[in-house]
């Protein structure tokens, strides 16, 4: 069963009036997202999803134009040969590179669907794992910067549909962070897991100020305060309270990051995201890695349903899972675009699909309703 053809497909929607979320990064204006087709002699087609980065057409050139023909004619349930060719031939002669990293990881992942409906598995069972439920939050772009009423109200309605666990957005002042954050703890009560995800938006002196008060209301991290090389910032975080984890990842590619982050000694939650660091393959390696260590899993999830149940087994069938990260975006179309890939349950949790590979049935059909949109995701108001 050879690989016989690597399609990326760019998609875009723009966020309607009133639907934006402001958080470190800026007030989100688009979402892209890079479906990856990958077709064999034998006819089976797997999707993945590959993170757009900040460029979408850059990383589908990438995936067109360099990547997709060095696997050509390699047997397509070959994921370890696979990726020693493309880390052969691009990763370890031309540098790890986050767009390579963004492109191979959707690659990767459609060959995983592959291998799943090939044997009519889905690709928790090949993983080694069983459909077991997995607790989860709630996520995605979603509950960013806005009066400390209305960010309360809208984690309490995520709590009325079954979540026992919700992120916030940080990165503001540390003042405002602060405030939010006292005041959903109040409406929320004690026995709801609150996390801050501050999108490399703080300085040292801000993590100083905002990290004893997470301690206070018993935060369950604080993500990415920080951007993913400043080691020393991260070291310093650390050292600030024991009682609240600092969290990376979704910027950290393949394991080779992972283990710098590892000898770093700063970050004690890891959370990968399948569509950036290397897809599911490499997702399996860093997750032994963490293990050997005690670290817990958390996947970040992407924009589309791919990613999501991509997620989904990975978790099924990772000892040291913890979180998936549930996209609860008021405004999302890629979410559902092929069908519900998650429900959330009474107690908190969700399953990945049963169905072979991915367990994702894929219109192409759909893909005409978003045609790539060219231009920034976020602006920034300086």
């Amino acid at each position: 069963m050879k690989i016989i053809k690597v399609t990326a497909i760019p998609l875009s929607f723009r966020l309607p009036e009133g639907k934006t979320v402001a958080m470190g990064i800026g007030s989100t204006l688009k979402r892209d997202a890079i479906i990856v087709r990958v077709e064999t002699d034998d006819g089976i087609v797997g999707y993945g999803e590959a993170h757009p980065g900040r460029s979408a057409g850059a990383i589908v050139s990438l995936i067109h134009n360099t990547l997709g023909p060095l696997i050509m004619g390699l047997e397509a349930t070959d994921v370890i040969g696979a990726w020693q060719r493309i880390h052969r031939m691009q990763f370890s002669s031309h540098g790890l590179g986050a767009g390579a990293a963004l492109a191979y990881s959707g690659i990767d992942m459609a060959l995983w669907d592959i291998r799943g409906k090939a044997v009519n598995l889905p690709v928790y069972a090949l993983m080694g794992g069983s459909r077991r439920r997995i607790p989860a939050y709630a996520g995605g772009i979603a509950m960013g910067f806005q009066p400390p009423e209305s960010l309360a109200d809208e984690a309490q309605s995520y709590v009325d549909r079954g979540y026992k666990a919700v992120k916030l957005r940080f990165g503001d002042t540390a003042q405002d962070d602060i405030a939010r954050i006292k005041h959903v703890r109040k409406v929320l009560g004690d026995d709801i897991d609150i996390l801050t995800d501050a999108n490399t938006n703080y300085t040292i002196a801000q993590a100083r100020r905002v990290l004893p008060v997470l301690a206070e209301v018993q935060a369950g991290w604080l993500e990415e305060p920080f951007a993913c090389n400043d080691f020393a910032s991260y070291r310093e975080a650390a050292r600030i309270t024991p009682l609240v984890p600092i969290a990376a990842g979704e910027n950290h590619f393949m394991r080779f990051e992972f283990a710098q982050m590892l000898e770093a000694g700063a970050v004690q939650i890891w959370q990968p995201d399948l569509s950036k660091t290397g897809g599911i393959t490499e997702g399996i390696r860093i997750a032994a890695l963490a293990s050997a260590f005690r670290i817990p899993i958390h996947a970040h999830s992407s924009a589309t349903g791919l990613n999501h149940a991509a997620s989904l087994h990975f978790l099924a069938a990772t000892e040291n899972a913890g979180y998936f990260e549930a996209c609860v975006s008021h405004f999302n179309p890629f979410r559902d675009m092929f069908g519900a890939t998650f429900e959330i349950g009474a107690d908190g949790c969700v399953e990945p699909p049963a169905g072979p590979g991915l367990g994702v049935e894929v219109d192409e059909d759909l893909f005409k309703q978003y045609p790539l949109i060219d231009g920034p995701g976020y602006v920034v108001k300086f």
